[in-house]
């Protein structure tokens, strides 16, 4: 079965910068658009940035647009969400997702069939 394996989570200080990566076990990761969501204590778990099977379209949600980069490497299977001027809202569990059969839109969890465990991401103050 598809495994992702996420690692770079950690603790920083507000304005600092981490680089969250997930590796795909897949041999067909390539064909899939890949997300990133998040999910803070007592709220919801919200999408934070997705990318195409090719790396060449992305998106993001208003609250981290112009500070995340999402990125992709095919040929290491291995896609990444470059954090930078972090704030203590950031704080999070951030999952990372492949798409499954398109059964809602990119920034929908529903859009996505296979998670990663979640790394846990602390912004201090």
């Amino acid at each position: 079965q598809v495994q992702l394996v996420e690692s770079g989570g950690g603790l920083v200080q507000a304005g600092g910068s981490l680089r969250l990566s997930c590796a795909h076990s897949g041999r067909t990761f390539s064909t899939y658009a890949m997300g990133w969501f998040r999910q803070a204590p007592g709220k919801e778990r919200e999408f934070v940035a997705a990318i195409s099977w090719s790396g060449t379209s992305t998106y993001y949600a208003d609250s981290v647009k112009g500070r995340f980069t999402i990125s992709r490497d095919n040929a290491k299977n291995t896609v990444y969400l470059q954090m930078s001027s972090l704030k203590p809202e950031d704080t999070a569990v951030y999952y990372c997702a492949r798409e499954g059969m398109d059964s809602g839109p990119y920034y929908s969890a529903t859009h996505y069939d296979y998670w990663g465990q979640g790394t846990q991401v602390t912004v201090s103050s």
